[in-house]
C-alpha cells in the first residue's frame, strides 16, 4: 500500500541513485547541506531525504527515498553524508517545512510482483553483465553480481554501472516493473558488449601493428649489427653502395619508381640471404638505380655548327641532314618560348633511314648524335624473334632481364639519347611473339612517354629520345610500324659522290687504320674514279672502301713508301676490272642483239639493278602451247607476264604484230640469274616490249632501259624506287630510260649530273613504249644479217 510522506528534496545534478545504492554526498554544497540538516531536524528515527535527479535544471518525476546513514568527514577532511536508497517515490506538490530545504509531498511506489519473465531476463542480464565485467577486469564485482538472486535488486544494482548514461538510469528509475528494467538492461548490455568487441579488435590491431613495427625495427637493428660484425671479421668495410635503402633514398627517382623500389628493399630485408629471390631483387634494384631517370644531355642549338658536323661526316644525304636541322630548329624555338610537354608529347621524332647497304645509314646515326650533342646507342635488331628482347622478360622467369630499349637507356646514361634501331626490317616473328608489335609503343610519340618494360614494371618516359631506324627494304616492315616512322630514303650515290666520299672520308680512315699518313701514300682522284666505275658497281661505298683498304695493305706489305697510286697501278694491286665501260664491252648491245630481249630496271636489297628479260617461241611442230616462266619469279612478276601476253593477244592487230602465232606455239619468258629470287610490280613494260620484239622481229634499242607496270588496257602504271633504278641505269651506261608518266615528280630527287646525262621519257601507254624502245625494221634486219 502506498505511503504518503513529506520529505526534504536533495537534488542530484546529472546523477541518478537507484534503490539499494549507498552513495556519499558532499556537504560543502549548500543544497545538500540544507537537505541533510532538514532531515535531521525532522525528528525521525532514521532521517530521510528524497533524492531527485535534476537534468538541465529540471527535476525528475520519480525519485528515491534515501536514509541518512551517517554524517561525518571523509579521509581528506571534507564534510560528507552517506545515504542509502530505499524505494522509489513519486514527487508531489511542494510544501513547507523546517530549515532552508525544499519540502515536497512524496508518494511511495509499491514494488511490482516478480514474474517468470523477470527471472529469465535476470539470468540473461547476469550473464551479459558477467561478460562485460570480465572484459573490464572487475573480477571482484562479478562475484557480487552472481550472489544477487532478487531480479528487482539485480536491476537496481545497475545504478553502479559506468557504461550506462544518465538518461538510461532515469528510465530505469521511472520503471517500477523489474521485467521492464531488465529488458532495457539486456538490450543496452548487448549493445555495449558489441562496442567492447569492436574496441577490443581495434586495440588488438593497433597493438599488433605497434608490436610488429617495434619487432621489425629491433630485428633490423640486430641484423645490421650482425652484418657489421661479419664484415669486420672478414676484413671488409660496409660501403654505401651495399645499403640499398640508403641508395634508393639518396637517388633522384620519380615518386612511383621510388615507392616500387622501397617495396623491393623491404622485401629484400625480410628475405634470407640463402634465398635465390635475394639475387633477383638485388638485380632489379641495380637495374632501376642504374637508369638515368632525370639525367639529360643539353641539346646543341647551334644550327650552323650542327650542319657543319653533318657535312663534315657525310657527303650528300641532304634529306636526312635537313630533317635533323629542322628538328633542332623546332626544339630551339620551343625552348626560347618556354614550351614544354604538350599532351604528354615532346618534340620527339622517329626517322626511318631506308636504302641499300653501304650508303651510310648506320654511321649517320653517330653523326646526328654528335651534331645534336647527345649520347649515341646502337641497338641491333637483325634476327631478333623474341618479343621479350624489346619489352623485357617477366620477373617470374629465371634469368629475366630488361629489354634492349631499357638497356640502351642505361648504356647511354641519359634519357634523351639518339637510339639507332639497326636493321629493323630483319626482325622476325615466331611462337615467342612478334617484336615488331612490341616496337609499336616504343616508336609512337603519343604512347612512349609511358612505356612499361615487363621487367621493370614501372613507367619509363621515352618521348625525348630521338629514334633512328635503318632498313634495306621498306616492304619487309609491317604497315602499322612503318606508319609510326618518318621515312627518309637513301637511294645511293652517283659516281662523283662516290669519288668525293672516297677522297674525303674513306681514304683518310683507311690510312689511319693501316698506320699510314697522307704523305706516305697518295691515291690520285683518277684512280678513285676508276675504282668506283670499273671495280665496284654498287649503290653504296662499302666495296669501294674494301678496295681502298686492300690497296693500302699491299702497299704496306711491299714497303714501297712513299707511293702514289694512279689509275694504271690498280691492275697491279686489284687485278683486272670487273666492270668495264660500255665502249669496250657493250653488255647491253650483246644482250639485245637478237629479238625478244629487253632491258629492265629493278630494285633489290643492294639497290637498283639492271634486269634483262628474254622471250622465245617454241617450234610449232612440238605442239606445245601456253606460257612458261623461269628465273625464280614471285607471284607479282608471274601476273605481269600473263597480263603482257594477254594485252598483246588482244591488241596485236592494232600494233601490227603477228599474234596468231601465239595460238599454236608456247611462249617461254626467262629472267637470267635464276638463283636470285625476283618479284615486284615493275617488269610489266619490259615483258611486253620483249614479247613485242619477239613477235615483230624488231630489236630493242641497246641504249634503252625501262621500268613500269601495265594494265590489260595498255596503261603504264606507276612504280617505286625510281631514283635507285635511274642510278643503276646510269652506272650501267644506259642513256635512255622510260618511266611511267605518274612517276615524273620522282625525278626531282635525282642528282642533276645524272639527269643531264640521261634521256628520260615519261610514258603513259604501251604504244609509246614500243615506239621508243623498238628499233626500226631496217635496223633489225641489218643487225640480223
Amino acid at each position: 500500500m502506498s505511503e504518503s510522506l513529506i520529505l526534504p528534496v536533495l537534488p542530484l545534478d546529472d546523477e541518478v541513485v537507484l534503490p539499494g545504492m549507498v552513495v556519499p554526498l558532499d556537504l560543502s554544497d549548500s543544497e545538500v547541506r540544507a537537505a541533510i540538516d532538514a532531515a535531521q531536524a525532522s525528528g525521525l528515527n532514521k532521517p530521510r531525504v528524497l533524492l531527485v535527479p535534476r537534468i538541465d535544471g529540471r527535476y525528475g518525476a520519480v525519485g528515491v527515498q534515501a536514509v541518512v546513514e551517517q554524517v561525518g568527514r571523509l579521509p581528506g577532511g571534507e564534510p560528507a553524508a552517506v545515504v542509502r536508497g530505499v524505494n522509489r517515490a513519486r514527487v508531489g506538490k511542494g510544501t513547507t517545512g523546517p530549515g532552508a530545504a525544499l519540502w515536497v509531498e512524496v508518494l511511495t511506489v509499491d514494488p511490482v510482483q516478480v514474474g517468470e519473465r523477470a527471472q529469465e531476463l535476470a539470468k540473461e542480464y547476469k550473464a551479459l553483465a558477467t561478460t562485460i565485467l570480465q572484459k573490464r577486469g572487475a573480477w571482484q564485482v562479478v562475484d557480487q553480481v552472481n550472489q544477487i538472486d532478487d531480479p528487482s535488486v539485480l536491476a537496481d544494482s545497475s545504478g553502479y554501472t559506468p557504461w550506462l548514461s544518465t538518461a538510461q538510469k532515469v528510465e530505469l528509475l521511472e520503471a517500477p516493473d523489474p521485467a521492464d528494467r531488465l529488458a532495457k538492461l539486456v538490450e543496452w548490455s548487448r549493445e555495449h558488449l558489441a562496442e567492447l568487441d569492436v574496441a577490443e579488435t581495434i586495440r588488438k590491431d593497433v597493438q599488433e601493428g605497434m608490436e610488429k613495427q617495434q619487432r621489425e625495427f629491433l630485428l633490423r637493428q640486430q641484423l645490421a649489427a650482425v652484418r657489421k660484425e661479419l664484415k669486420e671479421l672478414n676484413g671488409d668495410t660496409e660501403t654505401e653502395e651495399e645499403d640499398y635503402r640508403a641508395r634508393v633514398e639518396a637517388a633522384d627517382l620519380p615518386e612511383k619508381v621510388r615507392e616500387a623500389a622501397l617495396k623491393e628493399v623491404d622485401k629484400l630485408e625480410r628475405t634470407s640471404d640463402q634465398s635465390p629471390e635475394t639475387g633477383w631483387i638485388r638485380t632489379w634494384l641495380d637495374t632501376v638505380l642504374d637508369i638515368p631517370w632525370n639525367e639529360t644531355s643539353d641539346d646543341n642549338y647551334d644550327i650552323a655548327g650542327a650542319r657543319e658536323v653533318l657535312d663534315a661526316d657525310h657527303t650528300g644525304l641532304d634529306d636526312v641532314k635537313d630533317r635533323v636541322i629542322e628538328y633542332l630548329a623546332v626544339r630551339k624555338r620551343r625552348q626560347d618560348k618556354g614550351l614544354g610537354v604538350v599532351g604528354g608529347r615532346r618534340s620527339g621524332a622517329v626517322l626511318a633511314l631506308a636504302g641499300p647497304p653501304g650508303v651510310g645509314k648506320t654511321s649517320l646515326g653517330e653523326s646526328v648524335a654528335r651534331a645534336m650533342g647527345r649520347k649515341f646507342v646502337r641497338v641491333a635488331l637483325g634476327g631478333v624473334r623474341d618479343e621479350a628482347e624489346i619489352r623485357g622478360h617477366r620477373r617470374t622467369y629465371v634469368g629475366a632481364q630488361s629489354g634492349r630499349i631499357v638497356r640502351a637507356i642505361r648504356e647511354a646514361g641519359s634519357m634523351n639519347p639518339v637510339v639507332l634501331l639497326d636493321e629493323i626490317d630483319k626482325v622476325g616473328a615466331d611462337y615467342r611473339g612478334d617484336p615488331t608489335a612490341a616496337l609499336l609503343e616504343v616508336l609512337d610519340p603519343a604512347q612512349n612517354h609511358t612505356f612499361r618494360d615487363h621487367y621493370l614494371e614501372v613507367e619509363l618516359d621515352l618521348s625525348d629520345v630521338l629514334f633512328l631506324a635503318t632498313a634495306n627494304v621498306l616492304e619487309a616492315i609491317p604497315g602499322p610500324l612503318l606508319d609510326r616512322m618518318e621515312v627518309v630514303t637513301l637511294d645511293g650515290y652517283t659516281e662523283d659522290e662516290k669519288v668525293a666520299i672516297a677522297r674525303d672520308h674513306l681514304l683518310p680512315k683507311q690510312l689511319e687504320l693501316a698506320g699510314l699518313t697522307a704523305e706516305e701514300v697518295t691515291v690520285e682522284e683518277a684512280a678513285l674514279r676508276k675504282l668506283a666505275a670499273e671495280y665496284t658497281r654498287e649503290a653504296g661505298v662499302r666495296s669501294l672502301e674494301r678496295s681502298i683498304a686492300r690497296i693500302l695493305r699491299k702497299v704496306t706489305a711491299k714497303d714501297a713508301l712513299p707511293s702514289v697510286i694512279g689509275e694504271d697501278d690498280l691492275v697491279d694491286y686489284l687485278g683486272r676490272p670487273r666492270f668495264v665501260p660500255e665502249a669496250s664491252l657493250p653488255e647491253s648491245k650483246q644482250r639485245t642483239s637478237v629479238p625478244g630481249v629487253a632491258t629492265g630496271l629493278a630494285v633489290t636489297g643492294a639497290g637498283g639493278d639492271v634486269l634483262y628479260v628474254e622471250a622465245s617461241l617454241a617450234d610449232p611442230e612440238t605442239g606445245e602451247t601456253g606460257l612458261t616462266l623461269t628465273g625464280q619469279l614471285g607471284d607479282v612478276m608471274k601476273e605481269s607476264a600473263r597480263i603482257a601476253l594477254s594485252y598483246l593477244r588482244s591488241h596485236g592487230a592494232e600494233l601490227e604484230l603477228p599474234v596468231t602465232a601465239l595460238k599454236d606455239r608456247s611462249v617461254h619468258v626467262h629472267f637470267p640469274a635464276g638463283a636470285v629470287p625476283k618479284d615486284g610490280p615493275s617488269a610489266g613494260v619490259t615483258l611486253t616490249t620483249a614479247l613485242a620484239s619477239l613477235l615483230s622481229g624488231r630489236l630493242v634499242r641497246n641504249d634503252v632501259a625501262m621500268t613500269g607496270e601495265i594494265s590489260l588496257t595498255g596503261r603504264v602504271l606507276p612504280i617505286g624506287g625510281v631514283k635507285q633504278k635511274l642510278l643503276a641505269a646510269h652506272r650501267a651506261g644506259i642513256t635512255t630510260v622510260l618511266i611511267p608518266a605518274r612517276n615524273e615528280p620522282d625525278l626531282d630527287d635525282l642528282p642533276k649530273e645524272v639527269r643531264d646525262e640521261l634521256t628520260i621519257h615519261a610514258v603513259s601507254d604501251v604504244r609509246e613504249v614500243l615506239d621508243i624502245a623498238l628499233a626500226p625494221a631496217k635496223v633489225a634486219q641489218t643487225a640480223a644479217a
